[in-house]
This record gives structure tokens, C-alpha cells and sequence, in this order.
């Protein structure tokens, strides 16, 4: 009898789903991890949140928020960086949902006047200065599927360029290529073609929605009573930028209280029909380079190419040991963030970090809290050392 129980209780325990794993880790471990990545990193401020079968189950937040030593809390309003292009698709997909924007129609059907009519100082200053195009009608090749995914065949940003002019630099489609001017463009896009207001369709459609009250996509005065400011790799402290302008690439400022909300929400697929849950994390085209950045790196040979790594609608979709997965990060000089999820089990983590040297301790934190997940970290921050 004792026998029968046993197998019967072994077979029930090996039928849990793998969500049971970040209770299992529990949060002191998750604490532990945490600290240890402060520890070896020397950075000062690490938020963390993780979500189980689309639903918070904990959040916290380490170290400090700015240089007088103020403790970073799971309400301090932190930059966001490039996880904004991530909650934009997820903006645009109900648009998608609506029949208000097709993917996979050229963006000169939306726009009243050709793209490469639109080079004014207030375009340039919102947007781009599209009129550089002028003479190459591959404009409107464009798709938003195609601005989505990062392979308008534009660099990260024309203003980078050597002349500071936007350009292509392959056919649209043809590869992946980070770029946050292809992102800027889905927005004019939006706004100058369909007339609306991208701000505001955010925040009644994403931060309303899922409960974001200290989340904007642009700076708000409310903000500076909790606010985290950054440091660079060398240390230096850097203050948060206000920023005055919706910039669909970058400009949202958020908690981690929020983006847990957010990864729930989104890993439920709320708001969106089943079908378009489905096309945001399908493999949309492979990606071939070695690193993601810099953005114009030639192509691998095809036997070098990681297998599995695509390119999906605002996330990177990747294989790894527990199945199919998405990930987004989002940097600059002096904040590192990721958003990474697991299919299985609807299983995410959010890190944003006030201190770019924290991002080498990423895959720890991670690993602490869903196991090891098959994120290709080397082809997001190429060079950089990870901490073992």
C-alpha cells in the first residue's frame, strides 16, 4: 500500500507545471541573487518582478535611487528605455484587432502625401527628416510587420549616420537590423496618417488598462517626489532625463510595480484577440548577426547562424531548454532593463536597472528565477562579460 501511495504522489509531483519554479527559488533567494549582482557589479540600484502563469507573484527593489543615498522602492519611477518599443506592439496589435492598421500594408496607403514630402524642422524634431529618402521609393516597401520586427533597412537612428542623414542601407524585409527610427516611423505613421495621438492611445489602451498609475510616455511633475536617476559604467551619476515628447523607440518612464503589471497582463494576452497573442511571439524572420548591436554588422555564414533566434512583433522570440521564449531589453549610457518570458507556464521576469553595470548580472537573476531559459545574452550585449 505504502508502495502505491508513494508512485501515486510521485506521479501527481511530476505532473506540476515548471511555474512552481520561481516558488521554489522563494524571495529571499531572489534577494540573494540580487545582491550578489550588486555585490560584483558595484551597481547601486536593481528592481526586480516576476510573473507565474500571468500573474504577479513578487516584487522587489534594491539599493539606491540617486547619489544621496534615497532607497530605490518598487515605486520609484524609473526610465523604461526600449522596453517602450515592446508595449507600443502591444498597442498596436489592438489597433491590428480593430481594422484600424493592417501589418502587412505599405505605410504609403496610410499617409495623405508621400513620405519623402515630410522634411520640416517640427517633423524632424517629432520624428525624422523623411525627406532625405527623396529618390528612393523604397518607402514604400515599408509595412508595419516590417517596422515591427527591425528590418526597415534603416541604422539605429539616421541622426547617427556620418551625415546625419536617414538612409537605407538594405531593401525593407530583406534582414534584421535594430533600428528605433523604423519604430518612430510606425508612430508618424499613426499620427500624421491615421490621426492619432500615440500618448494617449498608450495610456488608455496599455497603462490604463493594466493598472499603471506612475507610468507615462512622457515626464509628468508627480514623477520627481520618487525618482531614480542613473550611473554609467564608470560611476558617474547621471540625472533622469524629463523627457517632454512621445517617442514610441524609448521615452516611457514606469515602476516596477508597473511593469509587473504590465509583463501579467501581456503574457495573458489581454486586450488582444488569441490570433494576435500568437503572431506577436511567432518567429516573423531569423536573425543572422552575430551580436545585436553595432545594428549594420555583416550577416553570419548560415552555419553560424543561432537557430531558433527570430525576430517577432516588438520582442525577440528564442529556443532554449524549456521550450520557446520572448525577450526585450532596453539600455543606454546609464540604465540597463530586460523583459524576458517563457512560454511555458506564462512565466516572466522584469529587471530595470538605475546602473548600466548591472546589466553583466542579468543571466544570474534570471537564472535565480526561472532556470536556465536558452537567452541568447551574448548576442544582446556582444562583448560584454557576463558574471558566471
Amino acid at each position: 500500500m505504502r508502495t502505491t501511495l508513494l508512485a501515486a504522489a510521485l506521479a501527481v509531483f511530476c505532473l506540476l507545471p515548471a511555474a512552481t519554479h520561481a516558488q521554489r527559488v522563494g524571495a529571499s533567494s531572489l534577494a540573494e541573487a540580487v545582491d550578489s549582482v550588486m555585490r560584483d557589479t558595484g551597481a547601486r540600484g536593481i528592481a526586480v518582478a516576476v510573473v507565474e502563469d500571468g500573474k504577479v507573484v513578487d516584487v522587489q527593489a534594491h539599493g539606491d535611487r540617486n547619489a544621496a543615498g534615497d532607497p530605490l522602492t518598487t515605486d520609484t519611477v524609473m526610465y523604461a528605455a526600449s522596453l517602450t518599443k515592446t508595449a507600443f506592439a502591444y498597442m498596436v496589435l489592438q489597433l491590428v484587432d480593430e481594422g484600424v492598421i493592417d501589418l502587412d500594408r505599405s505605410i504609403a496607403d496610410y499617409l495623405p502625401r508621400p513620405l519623402t514630402d515630410y522634411g520640416s524642422d517640427e517633423i524632424e524634431d517629432r520624428y525624422a527628416r523623411y525627406s532625405d529618402l527623396a529618390g528612393d521609393e523604397r518607402w514604400r516597401m515599408l509595412t508595419p510587420r516590417i517596422l515591427l520586427t527591425h528590418r526597415s533597412g534603416f541604422a539605429n537612428f539616421g541622426f547617427l549616420e556620418p551625415d546625419g542623414k536617414l538612409r537605407f542601407h538594405f531593401d525593407p524585409g530583406a534582414r534584421y537590423g535594430y533600428s528605433g527610427d523604423g519604430i518612430i516611423l510606425l508612430q508618424f505613421v499613426l499620427e500624421e496618417g491615421l490621426g492619432l495621438d500615440v500618448g494617449a492611445e498608450m495610456q488608455r489602451r496599455v497603462f490604463d488598462r493594466f493598472g499603471m498609475t506612475r507610468t507615462s510616455m512622457m515626464w509628468r511633475p508627480d514623477f520627481a517626489e520618487n525618482l531614480a536617476d542613473g550611473w554609467t559604467i564608470d560611476g558617474e551619476v547621471m540625472p533622469h532625463d524629463e523627457r517632454s515628447k512621445t517617442r514610441a523607440a524609448g521615452s516611457m518612464d514606469t515602476t516596477i510595480s508597473d511593469m509587473a503589471r504590465l509583463a501579467a497582463g501581456v503574457a495573458r494576452g489581454e486586450g488582444l484577440s488569441a490570433a494576435s497573442q500568437a503572431e506577436r511571439v511567432r518567429a516573423q524572420a531569423p536573425i543572422t548577426t552575430r551580436s545585436q548591436f553595432p545594428t549594420l554588422q555583416p550577416e553570419l555564414p548560415e552555419a553560424e547562424q543561432r537557430s531558433g533566434l527570430a525576430a517577432a512583433l516588438g520582442v525577440i522570440r528564442f529556443e532554449g531548454p524549456q521550450g520557446p521564449g520572448v525577450f526585450k531589453g532596453g539600455h543606454n549610457d546609464f540604465v540597463g532593463n530586460t523583459w524576458v518570458c517563457v512560454e511555458q507556464g506564462r512565466r516572466c521576469v522584469v529587471i530595470l536597472a538605475d546602473d548600466v553595470r548591472a546589466e553583466s548580472g542579468f543571466p544570474r537573476i534570471v537564472r535565480a528565477v526561472l532556470g536556465e531559459t536558452g537567452v541568447p545574452w551574448s548576442w544582446e550585449y556582444g562583448d560584454m562579460k557576463m558574471l558566471p
